[in-house]
């Protein structure tokens, strides 16, 4: 029997890893659709009216096979991306996509929703209930119910190839990713990385099959780690263009003619659904709204991020003696930190992995929430690197956290949070969920972090915290399911912990001797000012955010010819100059063009501002406890989406989100005037 058909035999639901085979999905895919088809048929052939349970719950409860094959494949696409697993992809992807559209355009089905709909103020339904049946309605309306049916036909065609090419754009920028990492024959030319950096570099070439030299594998973003450190200014110029080259070099991992035919689907489909472009179709559902609310905020933030920059790069040039290219500024951002004392470098080796996840991550969710993390060697996982550990709440059981740390050839570049189960009354589940980094793996010994690393374990943590500390009756509305541009919040909220004395006093210790930071380290691991070369990580995530909406405010039939001439006249009009490079540029921007933030990686910061807000509210209440980590995850990370995030935020906060916090933290105060609140 396919393993995947049947519920896992493992507690909490843990996926059966040892029984499933990559062959198992297309079959299990197959099945999980007619499956979920025949339920929603059961549904639409009730001769009676229709009632809340008998067609928005049993709408609800509907797929379960198909969500606990689709949990566990997904994962796989992401982590261990091997052939068989693309293929499975690129076959299944059109089905799920047809799947979904059968479902959401069936005319029987939205007839009872919309008849629902129209008396739900009078059904006496519960808070949750009542939002419940909202979402799905709004949901089949602005995927199409209410449209003619030739439009919904072009729409189905619209869904399937966009549906295909999203899983191309991913495996292409995969495998370029893996084709431009560079080798480096002669270790004399890694000065500058630190040891286990420079063995680091070592094992990743004997895992290609080239042992005796040493491979730089390329991160997601712009930035390269390595860029930071190396002395060799060839190599770093070398590693700079290997980085903003991929997907745009001409060869058949070239992703540039799927970002010109994604962006113009998806605005051909924004244009059925009633909207002048995709980020209006993507906006209208979040938090912000309109895109004119977004546009706002971001344009209003460029000029004094991009002025900050040039102050940093004036400086920069001094110090270096010789105009300041982008392979050079995070090599004497350095100099400069060092000379300022508020370099990080030298705190690498007070910050260890296990120290960092055991007596930081995990420390601060058992101060703030009460919880406890065992970890577990019975049950089976995906890869040897991925560990399992037990939840428990004040003794009693929560679910299950999965961390997958090390980066491989097979796993997409990043950092995210997956869920096999999510946490639903309804259906009696407690929660599973993961995180996946991209850490370089040591060729022995322990994994010593750089801030940035630290700062992503927490902020990652922080997702987790949502899917394990949800409290919801309907899994539509567990853990992570909000608006895209408020799902980042909790975890950047988690982020503050990194630098919270008591948090820092306990993960913060050498490797090998043991002993604590010195002061003037711990100062610079704690200080909250905003550090040097904040003007430009600040320019550089606004130029992506606007590149991303230059791309979703196409309109239907507007053509682009060339992707870098696009991009060139979009960060110029938006005031970013050209010698500074965007986090993403577009043939790499895989969060857009791969992922689930198209039109919407302002999210990041759009949720900075109740991050940064919300920092000073525990400030103000006395920081780490718990009654505040109660309050906080009673009000907010509980509640999922359940209820309006915003009205939540007031409630908790007793205010609407103010922007002043987030302009001090970056160190934009001058653009105060401008940034109206969110």
């Amino acid at each position: 029997m396919n393993p995947l058909l049947v519920s896992s035999p493992l507690e909490f639901g843990f996926p059966d890893f040892d029984a499933v085979r990559e062959e198992h999905f297309a079959e299990a895919f197959e099945v999980a659709m007619a499956e979920q088809r025949a339920e929603v048929a059961a549904i639409t052939a009730l001769p009676e009216p229709p009632t809340f349970d008998d067609t928005v719950v049993a709408l609800e409860r509907s797929g379960s096979t198909l969500r606990r094959v689709s949990a566990v494949f997904f994962v796989l696409v992401g982590s261990l991306s091997t052939p068989g697993i693309r293929e499975t992809e690129a076959l299944v992807a059109p089905l799920l996509a047809a799947h979904a559209d059968a479902i959401t355009l069936d005319r029987a089905l939205f007839a009872r929703l919309d008849a629902l709909h129209a008396v739900r103020h009078e059904l006496d339904l519960d808070s949750e209930s009542l939002r419940l049946l909202e979402r799905r309605h709004r949901d089949a309306v602005r995927a199409g119910a209410r449209l003619a049916p030739a439009a919904q036909e072009r729409l189905r065609a619209l869904n399937a190839e966009l549906s295909a090419l999203s899983p191309a754009f991913g495996a292409r920028l995969l495998a370029d990713t893996n084709d431009s990492t560079l080798v480096v024959d002669d270790p004399a030319r890694l000065d500058g990385l630190a040891p286990d950096a420079i063995a680091a570099a070592a094992r990743a070439a004997e895992v290609r099959g080239l042992p005796g030299r040493y491979v730089l594998p390329l991160v997601l973003p712009t930035h390269q780690p390595a860029l930071s450190s190396l002395t060799d200014r060839v190599l770093r110029e070398q590693l700079f263009r290997a980085s903003v080259s991929r997907g745009g070099r001409g060869d058949g991992n070239d992703t540039r003619d799927l970002v010109r035919r994604i962006t113009a689907l998806r605005a051909e489909r924004a244009g059925l659904l009633g909207h002048p472009h995709h980020a209006s179709w993507v906006i209208e559902v979040g938090t912000a709204e309109t895109v004119e609310a977004v546009e706002k905020m971001l344009t209003a933030l460029v000029g004094p991020a991009v002025r900050n920059t040039e102050a940093e790069t004036a400086e920069l040039t001094a110090v270096a003696g010789h105009p300041i290219e982008p392979w050079d500024r995070a090599f004497y951002s350095g100099v400069v930190r060092h000379r300022r004392a508020a370099d990080t470098a030298p705190l690498r080796p007070y910050l260890e992995l296990e120290r960092v996840l055991h007596h930081g991550v995990f420390a601060a969710a058992g101060e703030l929430y009460g919880l406890q993390f065992t970890e577990r060697h019975d049950l089976p996982v995906y890869h040897p690197d991925v560990r399992v550990f037990h939840v428990k709440h004040d003794g009693e059981s929560v679910g299950l956290f999965v961390a997958d740390h090390y980066a491989r050839e097979t796993k997409r570049g990043g950092a995210w949070m997956n869920s096999f189960v999510v946490q639903s009354r309804l259906l009696g589940t407690q929660p599973v969920v993961l995180n996946t980094l991209n850490l370089a793996k040591p060729a022995a010994g322990p994994t010593l972090l750089s801030v940035g690393e630290v700062v992503t374990l927490f902020h990652e943590f922080g997702h987790a915290l949502h899917g394990l500390l949800s409290d919801v009756q309907y899994p539509t509305f567990a853990g992570t399911g909000v608006p895209r541009d408020f799902v980042e919040f909790p975890s950047q909220v988690n982020e503050i912990w990194l630098r919270d004395p008591a948090i820092v006093d306990r993960f913060a210790r050498h490797h090998v001797t043991g002993e604590p930071l010195p002061d003037d380290l711990r100062a610079r691991l704690i200080d909250q000012a905003p550090m040097f070369g904040e003007g430009f990580a600040t320019t550089e995530y606004l130029a992506a955010a606007l590149l991303d909406l230059a791309w979703h405010r196409l309109a239907p039939g507007e053509e682009v010819d060339d992707v870098e001439a696009f991009e060139a006249a979009a960060l110029a009009a938006a005031g970013i100059p050209p010698t500074l490079p965007p986090r993403y540029r577009s043939a790499y921007f895989n969060h857009v063009f791969a992922g689930a933030y198209s039109a919407a990686y302002y999210s990041y910061i759009w949720s900075e501002v109740l991050d940064a807000d919300t920092a000073e509210w525990f400030a103000e209440h006395g920081g780490l406890q718990r009654q505040n980590g109660d309050a906080f995850a009673r009000a907010l990370l509980s509640r999922g989406g359940a209820v309006d995030p915003l009205e939540a935020y007031r409630a908790f906060r007793g205010r609407d989100p103010e922007i002043g916090p987030l302009l001090v933290r970056r160190g934009l105060e001058s653009a105060s005037a401008a940034v109206p609140d969110a």
